[in-house]
C-alpha cells in the first residue's frame, strides 16, 4: 500500500518528470510524502509566481512540461498570473495543488485558505481543471494532461487534490499510457495547399511560436519554395544567418508590404495575435488573401479563415508540403525580397532601438548558443521588433501576448536547470526585476548560472513615454530602482556595474567564467 501523494510523484516519474518547482505549506504536506525518495529534483522559489514562472522556463528551454507544487488559496491565486502567461505563449505546464477537505468545499466555512470555488477559477485559466476526489482517477486525469502537452495545443493544466484524499491508502499505480499524436495533415489538404504554392511566383511564409520545433521541415520547404521567412517573436532562432530569414516583428511597415506584395502565404504556427501583427493598434495588418495555414488547433484556424486550412503538427505538414514540392522553384527572387525587408525594417526602428538591438547582439557573439530570456524592458520591445538569434527556442520574454512583468528572472532559472550547459542569460529591467527579484536567491539554491542583466533607465521609461505621447503627464513612473549590486552582493553573488552597454562584451565573459549566478546592471539614460 502507498499514499495517494506518494502514487502521484510515483506517476509524475513514469511520465518523465524530473524537476518540481513549488513552496511546501500545510496544504500539500502529503503530495511531498514520496518526493525526497523519488528521482525527482525539488526547486524552492521564494514566490509562487515564481514557481510558474520557472516551470515555463523550463518548458521552453527542454519541450517537456513544467510542474508546480502549490498549496491551496494564496499559493494557487499567486500562480494564476504565470498560467496566464503559459496559456498565451501555448507553454505545456502541470500545477498541482491542494483545495480544502471535500465536504468543506463551497461552504463557506472560513478555514484557511479557502476560497469560494476554486477549480471553478482555475478552469477560466487553465486548458482544463480536474479534482481528485476518487484516488482511482488519478493516473487518467494525469494521463489526458499529457496528451493535451503531447498531441494537441499545449498549456497549463490545473489538478487539485482534497486534503483529506492526499493522505489516503491506495494500491500501487500503473500510469495510463496512451499513443495519442498530433493530427497528420490531410492529404486533400496538402494537395490544395501545394497547387497555390507552387504556383506562387511571390510566396512568403510566415512563421510562428508553433514552428519553433520544426526548423529542418521550415528550412527545406523555404529553400524549395524561394519564399522569405517572416518569424514572429517567439519563432526567432529559426534560420538564423538564412538569406531568406526575416526576424522583424509583421508590426512593421516593411513586413507588411511584403506580406502586401506576395501572392500566397503561408502562415505556420501563428495565431495573428495584435501583440505581434498589430502591436502599434494601428490597424494596419490585412489577413492575406491567398492564405494557407497549418495550426494544431482547429479553433485557431477558425478565428481567421484561410483558403487552405491544416489542422496539424507544424513539422509534420510542414514536411509534407516539402516533400510534395520536390524540386527547387525557378528563381522567384526571395533572397532580394528578404534583404530588402530586412534593410527597410532595421532602417525603420530607428537609432535609439537600433543602439538597443546592438546590445542585445552583443549578448549573442559574447556567448554563441545562449538562451536569452527576457522581461518587458525597452532592449526586448527593441529586439522583438528585429532581431536574428542563434538558438532555436532560444529567445523568449513576456513582452507579447499575456505581458507579466517579473518573467523574466525565474524563467531564466528554469532553463538554465532544464538545459545546464547552455549559457543563459535574463535580460530585464530595473522596474521589472523588482517583481520577482528575491528569485535570484532560487538561482543560487539552485546552482543555476544565470547571467541577469538589469538594464537599468530608473523606472518604467516605456510607459512614461507612452503617456508623454498622448499628452498624460506622467504619473508613477519612476519607482526608486535599490542598488542592484549591493543587493547581489547580500546574495552572495557576483556583480558588476556598467555605465551603459559599453563593456558588456568582457562583463559577460567574467560572468560565465564563475559558472554561477552573476548580476549585471546597465545604467542608462
Amino acid at each position: 500500500m502507498t499514499t495517494v501523494g506518494e502514487a502521484l510523484i510515483a506517476l509524475l516519474e513514469a511520465h518523465g518528470v524530473d524537476i518540481v518547482f513549488g513552496i511546501p505549506g500545510v496544504h500539500t504536506v502529503e503530495l511531498y510524502r514520496g518526493l525526497a525518495g523519488s528521482r525527482i529534483r525539488h526547486v524552492t522559489p521564494r514566490h509562487e509566481q515564481g514557481a510558474g514562472f520557472m516551470a515555463d522556463g523550463y518548458a521552453r528551454a527542454s519541450g517537456k512540461p513544467g510542474v508546480a507544487f502549490v498549496i491551496t488559496g494564496p499559493g494557487l491565486t499567486n500562480t494564476i498570473t504565470a498560467m496566464g502567461q503559459a496559456r498565451a505563449d501555448s507553454v505545456p505546464m502541470l500545477v498541482i495543488s491542494g483545495v480544502n477537505a471535500t465536504a468543506t468545499l463551497g461552504r463557506g466555512l472560513g478555514y484557511l485558505h479557502e476560497l469560494p470555488d476554486q477549480q471553478g477559477m482555475m478552469a477560466k485559466v487553465a486548458a482544463f481543471s480536474e479534482r481528485i476526489t476518487d484516488p482511482a482517477r488519478l493516473p487518467a486525469v494525469l494521463a489526458r494532461a499529457f496528451d493535451l502537452f503531447r498531441s494537441a495545443r499545449p498549456g497549463p493544466v490545473h489538478i487539485e487534490i482534497p486534503l483529506d484524499v492526499m493522505g489516503l491508502p491506495v494500491e500501487a499505480m500503473k500510469p495510463v499510457r496512451s499513443e495519442a499524436r498530433p493530427c497528420t495533415p490531410d492529404a486533400v489538404a496538402v494537395s490544395r495547399a501545394v497547387a497555390l504554392l507552387d504556383n506562387a511566383r511571390r510566396p512568403l511564409i510566415l512563421a510562428g511560436g508553433g514552428a519553433r520545433n520544426a526548423e529542418a521541415a521550415l528550412r527545406l520547404l523555404a529553400e524549395r519554395l524561394d519564399a522569405p521567412v517572416v518569424q514572429t517573436a517567439n519563432a526567432r532562432g529559426l534560420m538564423h544567418g538564412h538569406a531568406l530569414a526575416v526576424p522583424a516583428s509583421p508590426s512593421l511597415k516593411a513586413v507588411r508590404a511584403l506580406m502586401a506584395d506576395s501572392d500566397v502565404v503561408l502562415a505556420a504556427g501563428t495565431e495573428f495575435g495584435p501583440t505581434d501583427y498589430d502591436m502599434y493598434g494601428d490597424g494596419g495588418f490585412v489577413v492575406p488573401g491567398q492564405l494557407v495555414r497549418i495550426d494544431i488547433d482547429a479553433s485557431q484556424l477558425q478565428r481567421h479563415p484561410a483558403t487552405v486550412a491544416m489542422e496539424a503538427d507544424c513539422g509534420a505538414a510542414l514536411e509534407a508540403l516539402a516533400l510534395a514540392i520536390d524540386r527547387p522553384k525557378a528563381s522567384a527572387s526571395g533572397n532580394e525580397r528578404a534583404a530588402s525587408t530586412r534593410s527597410a525594417a532595421f532602417a525603420e526602428i530607428g537609432p535609439a532601438m537600433q543602439a538597443q538591438v546592438a546590445a542585445v547582439e552583443t549578448i549573442r557573439t559574447s556567448l554563441p548558443g545562449a538562451i536569452i530570456v527576457g522581461d518587458s524592458t525597452q532592449p526586448i520591445y527593441a529586439a522583438n521588433l528585429y532581431y536574428d538569434h542563434d538558438r532555436r527556442a532560444g529567445w523568449f520574454n513576456a513582452a507579447t501576448g499575456f505581458g507579466a512583468l517579473g518573467y523574466g528572472p525565474p524563467a531564466a532559472i528554469g532553463a538554465a536547470l532544464a538545459v545546464p550547459d547552455a549559457p543563459v542569460v535574463c535580460l530585464t529591467g530595473d522596474g521589472g526585476f523588482q517583481f520577482t527579484l528575491p528569485e535570484i536567491a532560487a538561482a543560487l539554491d539552485a546552482q543555476a548560472p544565470v547571467i541577469f542583466i538589469v538594464w537599468n533607465n530608473r523606472g518604467y521609461r516605456e510607459i512614461e513615454t507612452s503617456m508623454r505621447d498622448v499628452g498624460v503627464e506622467p504619473v508613477g513612473v519612476s519607482p526608486a530602482p535599490p542598488d542592484f549590486c549591493k543587493l547581489a552582493d547580500a546574495y552572495g553573488i557576483g556583480s558588476q556595474r556598467l555605465e551603459g552597454p559599453a563593456g558588456l562584451g568582457q562583463a559577460l565573459g567574467r560572468a560565465r567564467a564563475t559558472k554561477k549566478p552573476f548580476l549585471i546592471e546597465i545604467s542608462v539614460e
